[in-house]
């Protein structure tokens, strides 16, 4: 795949998503602080005016935010984004930065893509298409899509927690089909993909109670609950991981409420027994009182080894 140039002023954003180190041997403490010393995450923000924006958080001691980028101006309605997917761009050849993700927008969920030329820096304004997926998306409080790439092309399942159900999907181009439900969720406040394997799909979830839980979905049968705290995560509204290492995550908590973030080093989760690592309170320039929904903003090619592997 041909590498393209990225302008100065994306290249940091964009290295920050893919930047991990190897872990280092030794115990569970000590290896997760490590792994998190040299790892970034990078935040997406649809904006109240529908601007996108995105910032890098880096695991420095202190933690450091780096400045916001805001590119594309007013993709989506004002005040009018709900809910957003994960967003993953890559290469679009001879010029270009092709993101794709999915937002809900009133009681709608739309699907859309933009291109951003290397050159200018800029959105191409003939790039942008956004498309209607569906109606009845209003009670939902979390949204994703994970892509797993497979010898015979990529598999797609989007994810959404309505009340106590969690509803899968396999997505193939434009048609949501395989609808799957699964109940006995209505204690979790919202939850982030840390996992996606060629058999299983897995999350971490925090409850309205504080617990902290990771949720496996297999391909086919029940899921797989473990708890791994059991209090003072009830804050966080958005949770965004981010893989670091081999198998670990970067976690960054977000509470809306009191507009502050801190990050996490957690090592591959283990129910009880998974080692997290505080990091710190991320600046207060991180949540600002224009960000309207967050979520993750990462390479999204086959040939990117940007899946995640936290459980």
């Amino acid at each position: 795949m041909t590498r393209l140039r990225i302008p100065a002023s994306v290249a940091g954003v964009v290295g920050a998503a893919m930047t991990a180190a190897a872990l280092v041997p030794g115990p569970a403490q000590a290896e997760t602080a490590r792994a998190s010393a040299a790892c970034s995450l990078t935040l997406g923000t649809v904006t109240v005016q529908g601007d996108h924006k995105f910032q890098t958080i880096t695991a420095t001691s202190p933690v450091t935010a780096g400045t916001p980028v805001v590119r594309p101006k007013g993709l989506f309605p004002v005040d009018q984004v709900r809910l957003a997917t994960s967003l993953g761009w890559e290469p679009d050849p001879p010029s270009a930065m092709v993101s794709r993700g999915y937002v809900t927008i009133g009681t709608d969920l739309y699907r859309f893509s933009y291109a951003i030329d290397n050159s200018t820096g800029q959105l191409d304004p003939a790039s942008y298409v956004k498309s209607k997926v569906g109606g009845g998306w209003i009670h939902q409080t979390y949204l994703d899509q994970s892509t797993f790439f497979t010898a015979n092309g990529p598999r797609t399942n989007s994810y959404a927690l309505q009340d106590d159900v969690i509803t899968r999907w396999t997505v193939e181009g434009s048609a949501w089909r395989n609808k799957a439900t699964y109940s006995g969720f209505s204690a979790v406040k919202t939850m982030t993909l840390i996992s996606q394997t060629a058999t299983y799909d897995s999350f971490l979830a925090n409850t309205r109670g504080g617990a902290l839980y990771t949720i496996r979905i297999p391909l086919s049968g029940a899921p797989v609950v473990k708890k791994v705290r059991t209090s003072t995560w009830q804050t966080f509204d958005t949770l965004i991981a981010e893989r670091c290492g081999k198998q670990s995550t970067l976690l960054l908590g977000i509470d809306k409420d009191t507009r502050t973030a801190y990050l996490y080093a957690v090592s591959h989760a283990n129910g009880a027994a998974t080692v997290i690592n505080g990091l710190g309170r991320v600046g207060n320039q991180l949540v600002a009182p224009e960000d309207k929904t967050y979520f993750r903003y990462f390479a999204g090619s086959s040939e990117a080894d940007d899946l995640l592997y936290g459980e």
